[in-house]
C-alpha cells in the first residue's frame, strides 16, 4: 500500500460531512464503530444514508458464489459506490478485477488495490489518455481495458499515440451494441470492420468482446430472457467471427456483460467455445446495494426464473434515515431529505421503516405512507387519517437505483440490526 492509500485510508470524517454529528470530534473512518454510535438514540445527524452491514456482507458473498458456480468471474461495477473500503471487500472476496466509467474512476480502483480493470466507456480525450497511460506506467502488473465502438475511435487513439510517440499499444475490447440505444457497434459487419482496423493498428491491442444488455430489460419476465438471450447470441457470433479471422490478441479472450438486471441471463452466455480460452467477465455493480424498487422488481423475475425462492437471495442494504421536522397540515407531514441526499431518477423514494421518537427499534411504515415530491431539503410526505407521524419521528426511506444515492454522499456509516454504528465507508464521487 502506497502513501496515497494510506492517507485515504486515514482520512479523517468530521462535521464538514453531513450525516457527521456537527459537535462530534473528527474520527478516522477505520475507528467509527469505536465511538459507540446508534442510529436510534439520534446521534448522527439527519438525513443520514446508512448501509446494513449484515445485508452488505450477505450481498457480497451471493453475488461472489453465484459468478463461481457458473464459471464466470466478477468485475463489479465500481461506479455503483466509488467506495474503495467496498472495493477492497469485494477483490478480497473474490473479484476477478474492478469495472469503472471513466479513468478518473478508474484511478480510485487502482488505488485501492484492483489490478485488472474494464473502462465500460469509450476513452477518446486527450487528457483522459495521458491519464491511463501514467496509470500503466506507475503500476506494474495493472492491466485496463477501454471500450472501442469506432473507426472513428480508433483513428483519434492512433493520431494520439503518434503525437505521443507511444510504442506499446492500449488494451481495448470491441462493443456490441443496440440500435436506439447507448454506444457500440449496431452491426456484425460494422464489428469486424472495426476488429480488423484494430488488429491493424499499432495502438491498439484487441483482447474480447464487450456488451451493455440492461437497456433490453424491462421487467418483463419472459420478454426479458428472450431479447437478452437474443442480443448475447448476436454478440456471441461476432466472437467468433473475431476468432476465426484471428483478430484478437491475448492468451485468453475476454467476454463481457452488465448483469445488474438480468445477471441470470447472461452468465451462460460468457462461456463461449472458441479457440483460446475464453474469460467472461460479468460486470454487475448495484447487487452490493440492491434497492427497494428498480433492481428489486427485476430480481423477483431473476428468482422466478431460478427457481429460487423471492427474497432468497439479494437484499436492500441501503437506506436513508431522515426526521419529520414538521406535520403543517393533516394528511402531510415535511421530512428534513430531499434531491441533494436520495436518488430520484427511477422513482421518488419510499418509506419502507418507521422508528416512532424515543424508540430503539423500527417497525415497517404504514402502508398509507407515500412520498409524493421531493425539494432539495424536504420530502412530501402523505398519509391517511390515524396514520400520522409525529414531530421527531424518524421514518426510513428506501430507494430505487443505489448509484444516484451514492453519489450525493462522501461517507456512510455500517449498522449493524439493533442500529449500532459498527463502521464507515468513504465515497469518492
Amino acid at each position: 500500500m502506497d502513501d496515497h492509500d494510506m492517507n485515504e485510508l486515514n482520512a479523517r470524517l468530521d462535521a464538514r460531512r453531513k450525516g457527521y454529528p456537527p459537535a462530534a470530534a473528527p474520527c478516522a473512518p477505520g475507528r467509527i464503530g469505536e465511538r459507540g454510535w446508534n442510529l436510534y438514540r439520534d446521534d448522527l445527524s439527519y438525513p443520514v444514508a446508512v448501509l446494513d452491514a449484515g445485508a452488505l456482507e450477505h450481498n457480497l458473498r451471493w453475488m461472489q458464489a453465484f459468478a463461481e458456480a457458473r464459471g464466470v468471474v466478477l468485475a463489479p461495477h465500481g461506479k455503483t459506490t466509488m467506495s474503495p473500503e467496498i472495493f477492497r471487500r469485494q477483490l478480497r472476496a473474490g473479484a476477478w478485477g474492478l469495472t469503472f466509467a471513466t479513468v478518473c474512476q478508474a484511478g480510485v480502483g487502482v488505488r485501492a488495490g484492483a489490478r485488472r480493470i474494464v473502462i465500460a466507456n469509450q476513452v477518446v480525450a486527450a487528457a483522459d489518455l495521458d491519464g491511463l497511460a501514467a496509470l500503466l506506467a506507475a503500476h506494474d502488473g495493472l492491466r485496463i481495458w477501454f471500450l472501442v465502438d469506432s473507426e472513428a475511435q480508433a483513428g483519434v487513439i492512433e493520431d494520439w499515440a503518434r503525437r505521443r510517440g507511444r510504442a506499446a499499444p492500449l488494451d481495448c475490447l470491441l462493443e456490441i451494441g443496440v440500435p436506439g440505444q447507448r454506444t457500440g457497434c449496431r452491426t456484425a459487419g460494422q464489428a469486424l470492420a472495426l476488429a480488423r482496423r484494430i488488429r491493424a493498428s499499432g495502438a491498439l491491442r484487441l483482447g474480447g468482446i464487450e456488451c451493455y444488455e440492461g437497456g433490453l430489460a424491462r421487467g418483463d419476465l419472459r420478454r426479458d430472457e428472450a431479447d437478452v438471450a437474443a442480443f448475447l447470441e448476436r454478440v456471441g457470433a461476432i466472437a467468433r467471427d473475431c476468432d476465426r479471422e484471428g483478430l484478437f490478441e491475448d492468451a485468453e479472450i475476454l467476454l463481457s456483460a452488465g448483469g445488474s438486471a438480468v445477471f441470470d441471463v447472461v452468465a451462460p452466455a460468457l462461456r463461449a467455445e472458441l479457440s483460446r480460452p475464453v474469460r467472461g467477465v460479468l460486470r454487475s455493480g448495484c447487487y452490493i446495494a440492491h434497492d427497494h424498487d428498480f433492481y428489486a422488481g427485476m430480481l423477483r423475475n431473476v428468482e422466478a426464473r431460478l427457481g429460487l425462492e423471492t427474497g432468497g437471495s439479494l437484499r436492500p442494504a441501503l437506506s436513508v434515515w431522515t426526521m419529520v421536522q414538521s406535520v403543517p397540515e393533516p394528511g402531510l407531514a415535511l421530512l428534513g431529505c430531499g434531491k441533494r441526499d436520495i436518488s430520484h431518477d427511477l422513482s421518488l423514494p419510499q418509506p419502507v421503516g418507521h422508528a416512532p421518537r424515543g424508540a430503539l427499534e423500527r417497525r415497517p411504515a404504514p402502508p398509507s405512507w407515500k412520498l409524493t415530491a421531493l425539494n432539495d431539503h424536504h420530502a412530501y410526505l402523505r398519509f391517511d387519517p390515524g396514520q400520522a407521524p409525529a414531530v421527531g419521528d424518524r421514518v426510513i426511506l428506501g430507494i430505487s437505483h443505489p448509484c444516484t444515492t451514492f453519489d450525493k454522499w462522501t461517507w456512510m456509516p455500517l449498522a449493524d440490526d439493533r442500529g449500532g454504528v459498527v463502521g464507515a465507508v468513504t465515497i469518492h464521487f
